[in-house]
């Protein structure tokens, strides 16, 4: 006999002599249809009983088996909830098969996805109502969300919007199915539902849409502060999808964080193609691998949420005793996470369980025009239909928050983060005329203002050096978070610096903490990885602002350095403005991408950032020393209005209209030669171009928008030549700008290699005597009129051009 089949022999006597002796725990583990209890599960639930009532947390254990007795009816009637949304278009309470016409012509949903996570779901309400607290939650597979609404409508946790068209009634119901999958828009052309395919901002608790499978993953140990818990359900399939995930064990410190216990739900995902986790061998293989990795596997019943429960309750217990073992030096870091391993056939508890299909639509056809697939709808649904009698006697142990003051779960902390810096301080600004690194004045600054904001956590993402971004003193201060700091180094094992070679991760660092103030510093090329989850974060945030919920966590900065033009040294690869230019086309009044032009500049827009809710702000910041060319007022009057007349006639026909360090610097040499052959032009400098959009969006993006009147100042309507330098590929801004006239821009054309800032701004027909070459086509000039010879001939690339490009201000 092996050890595996010896110990479940043991749980079975075990189980079998506490259901002998207690009439309670034997009514619960009798189970409820397809609610069963396996012995290994009575034996844990048996004993987190006795330990809850030995704590006082209930009055007896009896306590304990009623209410996860009542947690096996909701989680039946959840599930028949479930496979109605998927298949019909009209529900009857009363349980009487449905007719041919009650079921939707088209099908959707991810059925047995959301089958699965009803029990997991249902648990975590069971572990909050037995320990009396309200833990926050979160899904990384936000496809699974039919499970959470069900759920929710059950017991009562609704946003106002489900709450005002969703109940427990034929009516109430038939109008929560049919609105699933409804593709109905309101009159102003959006979706008229509020239920969604994905967790959206209407379902109560929900913080992420989880339709980025894997970002979940390498947030959640950054989300808890200290105090808090978070129970983060996963996807087997993110598993292989995001790297990152692994590291988690690297990152938890008792000291700044929650207790989180994540719980994978374990049900042999596969679509086209099995995933690794079930190649290599399964659960057994995945545990192993968890334990190299430093994490403690749980492996758990994932069809019943009484195993969920005690899964919360003995993670939490383990991970808060690795705390104290720390505290009284008894170890040290790293402690294991404890993982806990759910598994389950996909869509258990329905006909076509365990199938490949069961991942979408479980019946082999459509009961609207297959009476087979009916018969199978039918007999499935009455296995999980529950009595309403039986529903009103467990619901009220789902509802004690005001008894046990807690708040519901729709108000878990994690989704009511509101940050605002109690001391805003104001930039050190720098003396016009003199050089100094952009990204050096910020590293100041940050250290500055969290330093006067003490009682915030701090997190840096950091995915390469920040000694090479020029970030010394923040990485002096915070230092890099490790488990055996290294002698002299910049590491410490309570470190906020979160340092790995993957930019995701990193990025997530910054935005699982919402609770605090955020950085991230990042080569520009390589942060175009970190877009999908700039998207995922930026959507849902712009969401919450629609529904009249605008989030408050702290705005994250993402300063974009060693960027496209002075980063040529590394070859092409390494000059890349992809993101900043993707990031423009996301809703600007959320999305907020600037381009500073020296350290004053990078300053007011760094101090704005920290002064602002709910946005993500990408700074495009030169790591060179450059001239400070802005004084404090100008800088500050650059960033309020996004844009800013330089220098020359403000009326005049030419504009030179400058985004980006480098530009503008090019744009001031035109300028001044122009100036000195007698041609009015005005100098702008374009700091925020979303701002300036010829045609805003919606009335949010237009809100966020400059001022019409300066619009029409800077960008005259009777310009004859508009000239945009960009630090983007000008295709990034052709037609986002107003303006009259002709309009000519430039910017990076794919042109690059191992090159200097010079050798960039040339190759890239970027430098001012492509400028004037231009311009003096558009107003028909010759234009050895504006150059001498000696550039003409730098022009034609006969001659070294980099010497003439260097800027060196008047």
């Amino acid at each position: 006999m092996n050890q595996r089949t010896h110990q479940r022999h043991q749980q079975e006597r075990q189980a079998r002599s506490y259901r002998e002796h207690d009439t309670d725990f034997a009514a619960w583990a009798a189970g409820y249809g397809v609610i069963r209890h396996r012995a290994d599960t009575q034996v844990k639930v048996f004993r987190m009983a006795c330990d809850l009532e030995q704590r006082g947390a209930v009055a007896d254990r009896s306590q304990v088996f009623r209410l996860l007795g009542a947690a096996d009816r909701l989680a039946r009637a959840a599930m028949w909830l479930v496979v109605h949304m998927t298949y019909a278009k009209r529900v009857c309470t009363d349980g009487r098969p449905l007719a041919a016409a009650d079921f939707k012509a088209d099908p959707q949903g991810h059925t047995g996805g959301s089958l699965n996570m009803v029990p997991g779901y249902i648990g975590y309400l069971a572990a909050n109502a037995l320990c009396g607290l309200t833990r926050s939650w979160l899904m990384g597979q936000g496809h699974c969300v039919a499970a959470i609404d069900a759920c929710n409508l059950l017991v009562g946790n609704m946003e106002a919007e489900h709450a005002a068209r969703y109940s427990w009634t034929d009516e109430g119901l038939t109008r929560f199915v049919r609105d699933f999958y409804s593709y109905a828009l309101d009159n102003r052309g959006r979706p008229e539902s509020p239920l969604g395919s994905h967790v959206n901002v209407n379902t109560a608790g929900g913080i992420l849409e989880g339709g980025y499978l894997g970002f979940a993953e390498v947030q959640y140990v950054h989300m808890p502060l200290p105090g808090e818990r978070l129970v983060a359900f996963l996807s087997d399939g993110a598993f292989e999808e995001q790297r990152g995930s692994d590291w988690a064990p690297r990152w938890w410190r008792a000291a700044d964080c929650g207790l989180v216990t994540p719980i994978m739900i374990a049900n042999g995902r596969r679509i086209e193609q099995r995933s690794t986790l079930f190649q290599q061998g399964g659960v057994d293989w995945f545990a192993a691998h968890l334990r190299l990795n430093g994490f403690d596997p749980l492996l758990i019943d994932g069809t019943d949420p009484a195993a969920f429960a005690w899964a919360i309750f003995e993670a939490e217990e383990r991970l808060q005793g690795c705390a104290d073992a720390v505290a009284n030096g008894s170890t040290r870091y790293p402690v294991p996470l404890h993982y806990v391993i759910a598994e389950a056939p996909k869509g258990y508890g329905f006909p076509g369980a365990g199938t490949n299909r069961a991942h979408g639509l479980p019946l082999a056809g459509n009961p609207a025009q297959d009476d087979s697939a009916r018969g199978e709808f039918t007999a499935g649904a009455a296995e999980l239909y529950v009595e309403e009698r039986q529903l009103r006697e467990a619901l009220p142990y789902f509802a004690d928050h005001a008894a046990q003051g807690r708040v519901r779960e729709k108000d878990h902390p994690l989704g009511r983060r509101d940050v605002v810096l109690a001391h805003p301080l104001l930039p050190d600004w720098r003396p016009v005329g003199g050089r100094e690194s952009p990204m050096a004045a910020l590293d100041e600054y940050f250290v500055a203002i969290t330093g006067a904001n003490p009682e915030w956590r701090v997190r840096v993402g950091n995915p390469d050096e920040l000694h090479s971004n020029r970030f010394t003193r923040t990485l002096e201060q915070f230092r890099h978070r490790v488990f055996v700091p290294e002698a002299g180094s910049d590491e410490a094992v309570d470190g906020a610096v979160i340092t790995a070679l993957n930019e995701e991760a990193v990025a997530c660092a910054a935005l699982g903490n919402k609770g605090g103030i955020n950085l991230v510093v990042t080569y520009e090329a390589f942060a175009v990885k970190m877009l999908g989850i700039l998207r995922q974060e930026l959507i849902f945030a712009r969401h919450q602002k629609e529904a009249g919920r605008p989030p408050q966590w702290l705005s994250v900065p993402f300063l974009l350095s060693s960027h496209t033009w002075e980063n040529g040294k590394n070859e092409q690869s390494h000059q890349d403005p992809t993101l900043c230019e993707a990031l423009l086309g996301e809703m600007s009044d959320t999305s907020v991408v600037r381009f500073p032009v020296d350290a004053n500049s990078a300053l007011a827009a760094l101090a704005d950032c920290y002064r602002r809710q709910g946005e993500l702000h990408a700074l495009v910041v030169p790591k060179r020393e450059l001239p400070v060319l802005l004084d404090g007022e100008q800088a500050q009057q650059l960033v309020r209005d996004g844009a800013l007349l330089v220098e020359g006639n403000p009326t005049a026909s030419v504009r030179l209209v400058a985004v980006g360090a480098y530009q503008l610097q090019q744009c001031w040499l035109a300028q001044q030669r122009l100036a000195e052959r007698g041609i009015d032009a005005a100098l702008i400098c374009l700091l925020e171009p979303g701002r300036f959009r010829r045609d805003f969006r919606d009335e949010w993006e237009r809100r966020a928008g400059t001022d019409t009147a300066l619009v029409e100042e800077l960008f005259r309507a009777d310009a004859s030549v508009t000239m945009v330098a960009s630090h983007t590929r000008p295709e990034a801004l052709a037609g986002l700008l107003p303006g009259g006239g002709q309009q000519i821009l430039f910017g990076y054309r794919n042109r690059g290699g191992t090159l200097d800032t010079e050798g960039m701004l040339f190759a890239n027909g970027c430098s001012w005597l492509h400028l004037l070459q231009s311009l003096a086509g558009a107003l028909d000039v010759l234009l050895s009129e504006w150059l001498g010879a000696d550039e003409l001939t730098a022009l034609e690339g006969r001659t070294d051009p980099r010497p003439l490009l260097r800027f060196t201000p008047c």
